[in-house]
């Protein structure tokens, strides 16, 4: 009897043993509190630098996008940015789904240079070698998306040394120095050439779950404030091309708007808000009506208002780089 108490003593410390020694040689799993999770997740999510870049869409639209770089200089990171507009280029791997390079392959960035706000990019002969028409949105493409980057304002554009001033397969005249007046997928709506007014108005639309957004430049005989008009345009039911969308409520109005020094003052009827009762607005008319106002005003912030009421206060700088 004695000889079986022991003989199962034995065989339950061996058990025992082989136990420790198990968790002792095996990995570890690492424990996670919940405030532990978000600390990782903020801490790799600040590692990560995006930038926007503009870029073709599967309608042949510039969209308005991000991409992962890996430069934060001003120099280095136009670089980037323009080898990623480069098709089939090494850095093809960045490019979001749903949209694509417009450069031509084999397109070289001869030499960068910035300076007092200005960026100065020579580019090889191979840039013209694009079809005719995508020459000017080529040529919107590395302007919005250089003029994206902080501190960027200007851009002026050469082939092998020349400044250039023509693009040969549409004749179309470009200004030596280039910035976001440029405009960006064209459309014109007049009846005159006199009095003609350029508005940049951004849109939405989706590629799978991943919403984006569209800027059209439209040329109209219409001498009103750009902000009415810009409102007016969202707030249609229908636009010219389907793939344009606007999250607007169709019966929202502009009751007034006020510029004082660096902010835009909007005053809306309740029709702009999502909810009556939480009394909020969906980010996507947040971003069309900032991104528009960025785009041809000169101010950093927008106060959305009801009622006389602030609503939502839209910082410029924080909407054009998220």
């Amino acid at each position: 009897m004695l000889k079986k108490i022991v003989k199962k003593r034995m065989i339950l410390m061996a058990a025992v043993l082989f136990a420790v020694s198990l968790m002792y040689f095996l990995p570890k799993e690492k424990l996670y509190t919940l405030d532990a999770i978000k600390e990782e997740v903020t801490y790799v999510d600040e590692q990560v630098n995006k930038e926007v870049i503009y870029m073709l869409d599967k309608n042949n639209m510039l969209g308005r996008t991000e991409v992962v770089v890996n430069q934060t200089e001003i120099v280095n990171k136009a670089k980037e940015l323009l080898e990623i507009l480069i098709n089939d280029s090494k850095s093809e791997d960045k490019i979001p789904n749903g949209f694509k390079g417009i450069l031509p392959s084999d397109t070289k960035i001869n030499s960068l240079t910035y300076d007092n706000k200005m960026i100065k990019v020579d580019f090889s002969k191979e840039l013209l070698d694009i079809d005719k028409k995508y020459e000017q949105k080529m040529v919107e493409a590395i302007v919005y998306t250089l003029t994206s980057i902080n501190e960027v304002e200007k851009i002026i554009i050469y082939v092998d040394g020349e400044i250039l001033t023509t693009l040969p397969k549409t004749g179309i005249h470009l200004p030596s120095t280039l910035d976001k007046h440029y405009g960006i997928n064209k459309s014109y709506d007049i009846t005159t050439y006199k009095n003609v007014n350029p508005v940049t108005i951004y849109y939405v639309n989706k590629y799978n779950d991943q919403t984006y957004y569209i800027p059209v430049t439209k040329y109209v005989n219409d001498n009103r404030e750009k902000i009415k008009i810009i409102v007016e345009e969202l707030a249609s039911s229908a636009t010219y091309n389907s793939n344009l969308m606007s999250y607007l409520n169709q019966n929202t109005e502009l009751l007034a708007n006020k510029q004082e020094e660096d902010s835009l003052f909007l005053t809306f009827n309740q029709y702009i808000l999502n909810d009556m009762n939480e009394r909020n607005i969906l980010e996507e008319v947040i971003y069309t009506i900032s991104l528009s106002v960025a785009a041809n005003y000169d101010v950093k912030e927008v106060i959305f208002q009801v009622d006389d009421q602030e609503i939502y206060k839209s910082v410029i700088k924080t909407i054009e780089n998220s």
